[in-house]
């Protein structure tokens, strides 16, 4: 699946212009439709690190993370990225709500708060408001066209940002994987848990949020695939409002998705998209179910 154009610079619509980064891995149309503004993250090996949406060619990518016996560095965007964003906007007088992955899990809220800090400093007249969005992938998507909507509703940052929290209260990301191998790697699981899970072959089952952490295990691929689908039948019978199907090489498997949670649901997902290099990087193959209830 090819990464969608460079959407750094897209001009938003009138008021609150709404920005995040890549990690999301919304699809282009949704990005386009809602014109929101997206930040790159950095991946490469040996010190080559690209912005994230130039890797055109995701099984080239994924191809070589299996061959590789090391793990690609990846990096938050550096101050300058997100001034060249947030710089138009601000010197137009539009408010900026910026809404990013977990500080727990990357610095990119940390530099955007740094350029908010020189923007503020140089007496832009527009505000920049920097947002943890305590999670990532196609949770922190959900959040973001959440705002989105919002935005485009013509409501301020203030009640866009206070709306944004309330629907991370209702957000449930859950996600399967082939092996710890790669969370091993990068440090986001314990070597011991990781090397008796890969011994026993377990397929972990993780959740998404400030940290990542385990919510299950099983033994077999069927049974992960079966977790997955209870998963969605909670997240109907609890009213979400919004869900979201997204994979890393395994297509087969989140279009079984789709199918079962279409059928629950009676609509499709809001989106189904592959995950990009940063975060595959430290996932490996898998796949990523969730869903949140907005308030009405």
């Amino acid at each position: 699946m090819a990464a969608p154009d460079d959407p750094a610079k897209r001009p938003s619509s009138a008021g609150v212009a709404i920005v995040t980064d890549s990690t999301t891995y919304l699809p282009a149309r949704l990005i386009e439709r809602f014109q929101v503004n997206v930040v790159s993250l950095y991946v490469g090996w040996e010190g080559d690190l690209r912005p994230e949406h130039s890797y055109r060619d995701l099984d080239a990518f994924y191809a070589r993370l299996h061959e590789s016996a090391v793990l690609p560095t990846t990096s938050q965007p550096s101050i300058g990225d997100f001034l060249d964003v947030y710089r138009p906007l601000v010197e137009a007088g539009r408010d900026v709500l910026s809404i990013h992955i977990a500080a727990g899990l990357s610095g990119t809220c940390q530099s955007a708060r740094e350029a908010a800090a020189i923007l503020l400093a140089e007496g832009t007249p527009g505000e920049v408001t920097v947002h943890d969005g305590q999670t990532g992938a196609g949770g922190l998507g959900c959040l973001v066209l959440s705002a989105a909507r919002l935005a485009e509703q013509g409501l301020g940052s203030a009640e866009i940002l206070a709306a944004v929290k309330q629907a991370r209260e209702t957000l449930d990301i859950w996600f399967c994987l082939d092996t710890l191998e790669y969370l091993r790697k990068g440090g986001r699981i314990g070597a011991a848990q990781a090397t008796i899970g890969m011994a026993l072959k377990i397929k972990p089952i993780l959740t998404f949020g400030t940290e990542i952490a385990p919510v299950g295990r099983v033994r077999t691929h069927r049974r992960a695939m079966e977790r997955m689908v209870t998963h969605l039948v909670e997240l109907r019978d609890r009213g979400a409002s919004d869900w979201i199907v997204q994979h890393a090489q395994a297509a087969a498997d989140a279009e079984r998705l789709v199918a079962a949670g279409s059928e629950l649901f009676g609509c499709e997902p809001l989106f189904c998209t592959e995950v990009g290099p940063v975060l595959g990087a430290h996932l490996g193959a898998g796949v990523l179910v969730g869903g949140l209830s907005r308030p009405d």
